[in-house]
């Protein structure tokens, strides 16, 4: 037993850690493309969180999102009324991402094409052209209840690192998912583009998404997420 046990610390020791990659090389490429073409298991490669409120809570965990400006009754509320025109517009879920989820993005297509896709290929100017560029990550937020296409404008959003520095993202856009529901209020996707290292974030460090929602009001909330989650 004592054999067996110290086998498998040694196994969990020894495993490789996930960490998100800034720049796809070659040999990153590989393990990714064999997971997407089934030839492998694939490693994760992007976190979420789910923010649809259940049986008030959060589907993503008691600690999923925190107050981190404003009093307790903005979280209170928040679970409440998740869907409250008076809170203005909720987040539903967060999905951060860099160049790893769109190259798998990426070889799943050209097996649906019934193509083959080398990790050489992949890192040609053919396939890098249309993935991140090298050291940014990508932040989706799926929102639900704004009360006008125009508002989603308003979101504050950024990254905080460990050190309590705020990372503010270099672009944003949208996905074009926008469309207004039968009560006048709209849902859709806001994406942002941050680019951590120059923050001196680490690849498997642990960061909030810290937002402010279009709401006139003091509330500001935190979602951590692990970079090491992922790939």
């Amino acid at each position: 037993m004592r054999k067996l046990l110290s086998l498998t610390l040694l196994c969990t020791l020894a495993a490789p850690a996930l960490a998100w990659i800034p720049k796809l090389d070659e040999a990153a490429a590989k393990p990714l493309i064999d997971g997407a073409f089934g030839r492998r298991d694939l490693p994760a490669t992007y976190g979420f969180v789910d923010l649809n409120v259940k049986d008030g809570q959060f589907a993503g965990g008691p600690g999923a999102v925190r107050v981190f400006d404003g009093s307790p009754a903005c979280l209170s509320d928040w679970l409440a009324a998740p869907a409250g025109p008076a809170g203005g517009s909720r987040p539903t879920a967060l999905l951060i991402s860099g160049q790893a989820d769109q190259l798998v993005a990426q070889a799943r297509q050209a097996a649906g094409e019934f193509k083959n896709l080398s990790a050489a290929q992949a890192m040609g100017e053919t396939y890098a052209k249309d993935r991140l560029p090298d050291g940014e990550l990508r932040l989706d937020i799926s929102v639900r209840g704004l009360p006008s296409e125009k508002s989603r404008d308003a979101y504050m959003v950024r990254l905080r690192a460990g050190d309590g520095r705020l990372v503010a993202p270099t672009r944003r856009s949208y996905v074009n998912d926008f469309k207004e529901g039968a009560d006048g209020l709209w849902t859709g996707t806001l994406v942002y583009y941050f680019r951590p290292l120059e923050a001196n974030v680490g690849a498997s460090d642990a960061v909030e998404v810290l937002f402010r929602t279009e709401a006139d009001t003091d509330c500001a909330y935190g979602v951590p997420l692990n970079l090491g989650s992922f790939q």
